[in-house]
């Protein structure tokens, strides 16, 4: 059975909805409801120790991209995370770890481009990590946990979600 992601808040290659766009709390112009969405996975390879969560748009006009989500250290015996996990008063499996996105903080920060500009990707990656716990801390940079998770990486699975305003 080949590692797979899908989502009950969003089909790949769809638009995401609205709960899951980023509030105006933030900011950026965008009026969503910051809400994680969710996901579920199945078909981890053997040896599998533990999973992480990223969401990265790829289309941000940084130079680099922009990481909305970072999860690491998900246990092994977990296959979803329900929606709005990620979120603000969200509940995240126990011993997991949010790290710092590019919003500066740990958490989920959902999509909002740059008005006018073309639709954005969000991609959710869930990766299969052969290792129990990935050494970082809730500040480390995201290309610090996606360094360390390259080495640990058993399997990944994607799931994409379109923004655009």
């Amino acid at each position: 059975m080949a590692f797979t992601v899908t989502s009950n808040s969003f089909k790949d290659g769809d638009y995401l909805p609205k709960e899951h766009i980023l509030s105006a709390d933030f900011g950026f112009g965008c009026a969503g409801g910051n809400s994680s969405p969710h996901l579920a996975w199945r078909g981890a390879p053997d040896g599998t120790k533990s999973f992480a969560v990223t969401c990265y748009d790829p289309d941000a006009p940084t130079g680099s991209g922009f990481w909305h989500w970072l999860v690491v250290n998900i246990p092994a015996t977990v296959t979803e995370l329900a929606a709005g996990a990620g979120s603000a008063g969200g509940r995240m499996p126990a011993g997991s770890l949010m790290t710092r996105t590019d919003f500066g903080k740990p958490g989920y920060g959902g999509p909002c481009p740059p008005e006018g500009d073309h639709p954005h990707r969000y991609l959710f990656t869930v990766f299969a990590v052969g290792k129990d716990k990935i050494d970082v801390g809730a500040d480390t940079s995201a290309a610090v946990v996606g360094f360390n998770l390259h080495f640990a990486t058993l399997a990944k699975a994607s799931i994409m979600g379109l923004f655009k305003r």
